[in-house]
């Protein structure tokens, strides 16, 4: 059963400690109490700001799984932390193995990281925060309450998503993003998630079973990746993964390549910023 004075109480104390800076934000205007503005919070989780503010009134529908998760993450919370905000959800806390959730110091590092597109990954690929250069690049590619939110997933079954980058260069990332799920695959051998997600694909993309049958293995530490976006054209950009002691989280910088013109592209899009100018695939 959901409790929803503790979860209530919870979320009010969580924000009233952080200030705008702990999660990359702007002082802005002088403001009426310490804290994060519930508009805040509800940006970074990935909800709306009325769905927030009635959860902190006691009031409204029961939150999912991804919108717990989205909460967590927004608020800074420790894994004791956010397993608490499942519990008081009435909701099971996922496994801290693999389970999408990102320490708060993991954030903070990647905060930093403000002059180039820098995301936060699980191990199967799926998007749980990206710094506002990326979203300027590659879109939200966030995608909450889905079946499989994987990156991987998206690239064999919607073919919208390709349209993001060069046709000459689909091959090569059908193939590195296959042979990088099979090492995870291996590693994590038998868990319903990543079984899931390959017997899915399988079921789903001619091309995904024949690279899958080839059994090639490469966790994917850097990468060169060539982004097609409607306002500033062709972004070539180097992408360094780095990885947590328990490789189930990623961090994926992408960095200017070196002799081309990326730099002064990814220089405007942090001006231009996420105005409607890439619309999600």
């Amino acid at each position: 059963m959901i409790d929803r004075p503790g979860l209530a109480d919870f979320l009010r104390r969580r924000r009233a400690l952080l200030r705008p800076a702990d999660v990359g934000l702007p002082e802005g205007v002088r403001r009426r109490t310490p804290g994060l503005r519930r508009d805040e919070v509800a940006q970074l989780a990935g909800i709306s700001t009325d769905y927030y503010a009635r959860l902190e009134q006691q009031r409204g529908s029961h939150p999912s799984e991804p919108v717990v998760a989205g909460l967590a993450r927004a608020l800074r919370s420790t894994l004791d932390e956010r397993d608490h905000l499942f519990h008081l959800a009435g909701l099971t806390p996922p496994p801290r193995r693999a389970s999408g959730h990102v320490r708060p110091g993991l954030i903070s590092l990647a905060d930093r990281l403000t002059d180039v597109p820098v995301c936060l990954c699980t191990d199967l690929n799926e998007i749980v925060w990206q710094n506002a250069l990326a979203v300027a690049l590659m879109g939200d590619q966030r995608r909450p309450g889905e079946k499989h939110r994987s990156v991987v997933w998206r690239w064999f079954t919607d073919p919208e998503v390709r349209r993001g980058m060069p046709e000459e260069d689909w091959a090569h990332h059908s193939a590195a993003h296959v042979s990088d799920l099979r090492a995870t695959y291996a590693r994590r051998a038998g868990e319903p998630d990543i079984t899931g997600l390959v017997e899915d694909l399988l079921a789903r993309s001619a091309e995904f079973r024949d690279l899958w049958e080839r059994h090639e293995v490469a966790v994917r530490h850097k990468d060169r990746k060539r982004f097609l976006h409607p306002e500033v054209g062709e972004v070539d950009v180097s992408c360094e993964t780095l990885l947590t002691p328990d490789a189930d989280l990623k961090l994926l910088a992408y960095f200017p390549t070196e002799g081309t013109d990326a730099k002064d592209k990814l220089d405007l899009l942090r001006v231009i910023g996420t105005q409607d100018l890439h619309p999600s695939p």
